[in-house]
């Protein structure tokens, strides 16, 4: 995030928040695995492997599978997508959260996990450029890291504040965690609506140049 705009900044934030929130929500459905936290995952994997317990194994290995398929979907929507990729990025999200809203309750509702971790996979591109991403959206250690280390560097006069936009980007995704518990709580797996919507509303707005990661 060093060559971030406080713009850049605040859409990240945004983003964090969203994944915290779509991240809660799958750890209750799921009962403690993630739709996007995939370090959680590949710990649960390996353990479950060890432990012989192969189905258990099997579900978590298939949701780090459909991260990986979203990842790259995403990186392929904003290698294409030109000056608009981050707003095609962030529309795909909305209607992959949108999918697993609907699907819920019906006859499809096993497509709603599947749906909501390729989003997530999905909207680790939208800071996508030059065969990379510039910050992860999704997942928070590199985050909490950097944290640490740019504290470390103020403490001997270097960066004084650098270490503010890696604990606003933590922040906002425990904030999104601590929501989406709550919304569950009270709407189920219809509480989706509301980070598709703001996944929706953020690409309406992503438009306006201030906003744009060239």
């Amino acid at each position: 995030m060093k060559n971030f705009s406080r713009d850049h900044v605040t859409l990240a934030a945004m983003l964090a928040a969203v994944a915290g929130y779509v991240d809660a929500v799958g750890f209750i459905e799921l009962n403690g695995l993630f739709v996007s936290f995939m370090s959680g995952n590949s710990t649960r994997l390996s353990t479950n492997i060890a432990l012989g317990h192969w189905y258990i194994a099997s579900r978590v290995g298939t949701l780090i599978l459909l991260f990986i398929i979203g990842s790259g979907f995403g990186a392929l929507i904003a290698h294409f997508g030109g000056p608009t990729r981050q707003r095609r990025v962030l529309f795909v999200e909305a209607a992959l959260l949108a999918v697993a809203a609907i699907c819920h309750g019906s006859a499809f509702s096993f497509i709603s996990i599947p749906a909501m971790v390729l989003a997530m996979g999905v909207e680790n591109a939208v800071f996508f450029k030059e065969g990379d991403t510039s910050v992860g959206l999704t997942y928070m250690t590199g985050a909490v890291v950097k944290v640490g280390q740019r504290l470390a560097l103020a403490l001997v006069g270097e960066a004084r504040w650098g270490w503010v936009s890696h604990l606003l980007l933590w922040l906002s995704l425990c904030a999104g965690a601590i929501t989406g518990t709550l919304v569950y709580g009270w709407l189920g797996m219809n509480c989706l609506w509301l980070p598709g919507i703001a996944a929706f509303t953020l690409g309406c707005i992503i438009v306006r140049p201030r906003f744009q990661f060239a």
